[in-house]
């Protein structure tokens, strides 16, 4: 994402990825789904999770690693716990499918658990709290997926970056607070992108192939990542390990498939915890700004101010990364 950008109409960007996304094998929900979710993550959260990922979306549609016509399952396990099986397909649309279902059992029960195996990985997994939060609804949302980061150096492979969200609701016109961020020291797609641009790493946050901490990107794309924070950030990865594939009966990540190369499914996990705050105390939100601004008044960083120059920013438009953009048409025209 280093290179030239081109400022784009979202509406044509949007008409452009649905396109390619039916293209790629897709049907019309998942492409929805797909679409919603990289526009939110391109223009809200982390943007390397916008449109560079979509490219893998777009790819493995066509490899096959994603069932494009998938028909998520749901089991009502309780009344307050939801189960599903994405059969296959991307995260995003079994989510899309039981979102009013799941919000309006928040709300009824005060909590609700979404819980979901077998899709592609979960993409930005702000996105999916940040949604709760918009409707009112505090949440935390758990993620695992293919090994990419071992528990400690001289380590293999064992966890995913397996990341961990938070969302709670702010009044309008502020956005919602979201915290996403992954257990590994740095996300695997900033590792890809500076092996592209020959740019080293920091010390630290990955090793190679012998176990070895290298600042050689290329190597630690053959080596692996590391936790942030050593073995706390290990033991969360654990934490989001059972939250995920342990609840939802998905694969742990020493057994899921890769979701850049191969034939076999990713059978990622994820799992959504919401919660009604205004049930408790209607003015929750009030007081959580004020206590916002009472930390930002002390110096203290809070996530979201992306976000918030987005909520007043030009909103008709978007910056995408020129390759990325041609990649998107190339593939809608094969």
């Amino acid at each position: 994402m280093t290179g030239q950008r081109i400022r784009m109409p979202i509406d044509e960007l949007r008409q452009l990825a649905l396109e390619t996304c039916i293209a790629c094998g897709a049907s019309q929900a998942m492409a929805k789904a797909l679409v919603d979710a990289t526009l939110s993550a391109a223009r809200f959260g982390r943007p390397e999770l916008g449109f560079p990922h979509f490219v893998d979306y777009l790819t493995s549609l066509r490899e096959g690693r994603i069932n494009g016509n998938a028909k998520p399952r749901f089991n009502h396990v309780l009344p307050a716990l939801i189960q599903a099986d994405a059969d296959g397909g991307i995260a995003q649309l079994g989510f899309d499918l039981i979102y009013d279902d799941f919000t309006k059992r928040v709300r009824t029960f005060g909590i609700s658990v979404f819980t979901q195996k077998n899709s592609y990985t979960a993409g930005e997994l702000g996105y999916y709290i940040r949604r709760l939060a918009q409707d009112g609804l505090i949440s935390i949302a758990a993620a695992n997926g293919p090994p990419l980061m071992a528990a400690a150096e001289g380590g293999e492979r064992v966890y995913c970056t397996n990341p961990l969200a938070f969302g709670a609701p702010m009044p309008d016109p502020l956005p919602p607070l979201v915290i996403d961020q992954a257990t590994s020291a740095t996300a695997f797609v900033t590792l890809a992108e500076a092996a592209k641009a020959q740019s080293p790493i920091a010390h630290g946050i990955a090793i190679d192939e012998t176990g070895a901490i290298t600042t050689d990107p290329v190597k630690a794309m053959l080596g692996a990542l590391l936790p942030f924070g050593g073995y706390k950030g290990a033991n969360i990865a654990l934490v989001v390990e059972m939250l995920s594939a342990g609840l939802s009966g998905a694969a742990w990540s020493l057994d899921a498939g890769h979701f850049l190369s191969g034939e076999h499914p990713v059978n990622a996990g994820m799992t959504v915890i919401a919660l009604f705050p205004a049930a408790v105390d209607p003015d929750f939100q009030a007081r959580a700004t004020a206590q916002l601004e009472r930390l930002r008044a002390k110096g203290v960083r809070i996530p979201g101010d992306r976000a918030m120059s987005a909520c007043t920013a030009e909103t008709d438009s978007l910056e995408v990364d020129a390759a990325v953009l041609e990649t998107i048409r190339r593939l809608c025209l094969q």
